[in-house]
């Protein structure tokens, strides 16, 4: 039940406030910051700023976000989480409301931003691969009352007085684009892929994938009816790897740079790291959550990577084990980086981000998380000045010398350089 992108847009501009101009596809080339060699991006998962910030659960994360630079007035745009990691290094949702799969190699669909539809999480349908140019993207409203809400009054998009129309000069490229034809690298780590990679893969525990041929595993009559597909545990999910909903990005060239955590540990290691690089913990260890009580294909769920119990906006009914697990994650990630040669091979620095909150209703707004740590530069600081996800990418490029993307372009995107500096 795709719906016209114009309904859509009709229905976000009747809350519109205060909407920046829009420039979409690419521009000039930003400038702000040093050039930098590493970008470090870590990626968590569903929890707003409040639930983070002085979390006794998340002592290393705490201790980060102070001893690094860190943005006090930071926002995800819209949700659910595909479209974040769309925007974050995309500039745009490509009319992608939705954490559906890719429709992988689909060469006979038509890219939303090119037909004009919008996929939300009420039609469930795979997403055809983003490609194309001067695409339509999907309005961003103040309020949303459509998708992915839980009663009224509805979901606050960004902090309740940014709204972000429509574009209709989308390009359907991210940021890994932009870096192979500037003859940069980029790698996307991805926790929990399988050892074959991620071609047509949605979501895997590491072994065992949606695509997995269950019926060529012999095992005895009564394990049989829990060794199937419907028991592989989402630790790996596609929704949280954007670079595999590109056309571009399903190219054998572009998957040989979606890896698995040993490839991020031994690259660092070694010092042979990409200039851009996309750190993504499984689902168990970003804060998502997978679930309660029980097995999943033999593997026990323990309690730190249950769900929330409840998102009210602040830190009562979190999950205190799985806040735990992801400050754990975070700190072996972060050690890693800092203990590699690549960290003081010129400028490098390391971005912890949240991609949104987690659904609760107005008045709680998407104020997320984002601290930068630099191996140059001062230290401490912190930003009250207006960020989104589209001001960070529009930094990245900054850094990489690379034009601004789509709503990276928009006049409210700016760089940042109280953090980057």
């Amino acid at each position: 039940m795709k719906f016209k992108l114009a309904a859509a847009a009709a229905f976000g501009m009747a809350a519109f406030a205060t909407a920046p101009s829009v420039f979409a596809a690419e521009g000039s080339i930003p400038t702000g910051i040093p050039r930098l060699d590493h970008v470090f991006v870590i990626m968590m998962e569903n929890h707003g700023y409040a639930q983070v910030a002085n979390n006794p659960n998340a002592p290393f994360i705490n201790a980060f976000m102070k001893s690094s630079n860190l943005a006090t007035n930071y926002y995800g745009v819209a949700h659910p989480s595909l479209t974040n990691y769309l925007e974050l290094n995309g500039g745009s949702n490509f009319a992608v409301l939705t954490d559906a799969n890719a429709d992988w190699h689909d060469t006979k669909c038509k890219p939303n931003i090119i037909a004009k539809t919008i996929d939300n999480e009420a039609v469930g349908a795979a997403v055809c691969p983003i490609a194309g140019t001067n695409g339509t993207d999907a309005a961003t409203p103040l309020l949303d009352k459509t998708n992915e809400v839980s009663g009224p009054p509805g979901l606050i998009e960004i902090d309740d007085k940014t709204s972000i129309p429509a574009a209709n000069n989308i390009s359907g490229k991210l940021i890994s684009d932009q870096l192979t034809a500037a003859r940069l690298t980029w790698k996307s780590y991805q926790e929990s892929l399988p050892v074959a990679g991620a071609n047509g893969v949605s979501y895997s525990d590491g072994q065992y994938t949606d695509v997995t041929n269950f019926a060529n595993i012999k095992q005895p009559k009564d394990l049989a009816p829990q060794l199937s597909g419907t028991y592989v545990t989402h630790l790996y999910a596609s929704k949280h790897n954007p670079f595999v909903y590109t056309a571009t990005g399903q190219t054998a060239a572009a998957l040989q740079n979606t890896v698995g955590f040993e490839r991020l540990y031994s690259d660092l290691s070694s010092g042979d790291v990409p200039n851009y690089a996309f750190i993504a913990p499984n689902q168990c260890d970003d804060q998502h959550g997978r679930g309660a009580n029980g097995k999943v294909a033999g593997y026990g769920l323990n309690a730190a990577c249950n769900y929330d119990a409840q998102d009210i906006g602040n830190q009562a009914e979190l999950n205190p084990g799985l806040i735990q697990q992801g400050d754990i994650t975070v700190q072996k990630i972060v050690t890693a980086i800092k203990s590699s040669p690549a960290w003081s091979d010129g400028r490098s620095a390391i971005v912890l981000v949240w991609d949104e909150n987690d659904y609760y209703n107005g008045p709680e707004t998407n104020k997320v998380v984002m601290a930068v740590d630099t191996n140059y530069g001062s230290h401490g600081k912190t930003s009250a000045a207006f960020y989104t996800h589209f001001s960070l990418l529009r930094t990245f490029e900054a850094g990489f010398g690379l034009p601004c993307l789509n709503h990276a372009c928009d006049s409210n995107a700016k760089v940042i350089t109280d953090l980057f500096n």
